[in-house]
């Protein structure tokens, strides 16, 4: 799998990286449902095997409990992935998530991580999502700040930020690399974002390429109404109508040009995500190894300008550029 260094970083990514939000299980407010622990270690070891080298994660994913079962899959291995977790959504004894970004929680929250990782140094820290606050956004920046200083996290990053959030913190110290949200049915970082994140010289290391499981050629009208009740996509407007038959006749468009190469819908929507290069590499989540199976080979799956046209077309965006440009 072809790699990419990552902003001001020592760190070459895979294409594709191993998100770890579902296999957090149920039972708190952004839950995938349940989830089988032996299943997800099954699935981490298979995705390192398969050649993936870095894992990212985030404290809040199952209240914790992902962090534990990522540990616990690396467990005794001499060579580990890079590890990338976050920080600023905390939690109260009733499993409330609110976000705070207070020098003091910061740096509790890091220890935290560090001790369900069991590792010496976090490799990428992230603010997984910014505060109203520019002087609480400051104040938790400054604090990631010092614990690079201390050699308790290797690199900086955010999540969900916008230019300007990007710039404040800036100020205060470089940052590594961005994580947005991007697909073919969620472009909005398109037009200033990634260019802006390119002329910074800031990674681009983006989530839910496959939109959540909805592009994935998997999902069907009657799966998403045999979710379970914690499942948070089952109350998402991309799962349900109008937009949903939209959705879902694009992943048939997909289907077509996958097919030509042997490739599933999925495979081509992780492909359309890192055409660009502006963009990194792409965190692709699995619950089994079955489905790291399914995604694996997408990392050197390559879409022809023609194909990304056409797709586009069916997404009715009309806005394929020509090879060149912000496209890799």
């Amino acid at each position: 799998m072809r790699k990419r260094r990552v902003g001001n970083s020592d760190m070459d990514l895979t294409a594709l990286g191993f998100g770890a939000w579902a296999i957090g299980g149920g039972g708190w407010a952004f839950a995938w449902g349940s989830q089988d622990d032996a299943q997800s270690i099954e699935a981490i070891q298979r995705a390192v095997d398969s050649g993936i080298n870095w894992i990212d994660t985030a404290a809040v994913y199952g209240l914790g409990h992902s962090e534990e079962v990522v540990a616990q899959a690396l467990e005794g291995r001499d060579k580990r992935p890079y590890i990338f977790t976050k920080c600023g959504l905390v939690w109260d004894d009733q499993g409330k998530v609110r976000r705070s970004l207070k020098a003091d929680s910061v740096r509790r929250e890091c220890e935290a991580s560090l001790r369900r990782l069991k590792v010496d140094a976090i490799d990428l820290y992230q603010v997984h999502w910014p505060v109203d606050s520019g002087a609480e956004l400051e104040e938790g920046w400054t604090a990631l700040a010092e614990l690079q200083r201390q050699g308790k996290v290797r690199w900086l990053g955010v999540s969900n930020f916008d230019v300007s959030q990007l710039e404040r913190v800036q100020r205060i110290a470089p940052v590594t690399s961005l994580q947005p949200k991007y697909s073919l049915i969620h472009r909005d970082i398109e037009d200033v974002l990634l260019p802006y994140c390119l002329e910074q010289g800031i990674g681009v290391i983006v989530y839910s390429p496959m939109a959540s499981g909805l592009l994935t050629g998997a999902m069907t009208r009657q799966r998403i109404q045999t979710m379970p009740a914690d499942d948070w996509r089952r109350g998402n407007a991309d799962f349900q109508e109008p937009k949903l038959s939209h959705h879902l006749a694009l992943v048939e468009r997909m289907r077509e040009v996958g097919a030509r190469h042997g490739r599933s819908p999925g495979e081509v929507a992780i492909a359309w995500v890192l055409r660009k290069r502006a963009v990194t590499a792409a965190i692709v989540g699995a619950r089994s190894a079955k489905q790291v199976d399914g995604f694996i080979q997408a990392g050197d799956f390559r879409l022809t300008s023609e194909e990304v046209r056409e797709v586009e077309e069916a997404l009715g965006s009309g806005s394929a550029m020509a090879p060149g440009g912000i496209y890799a």
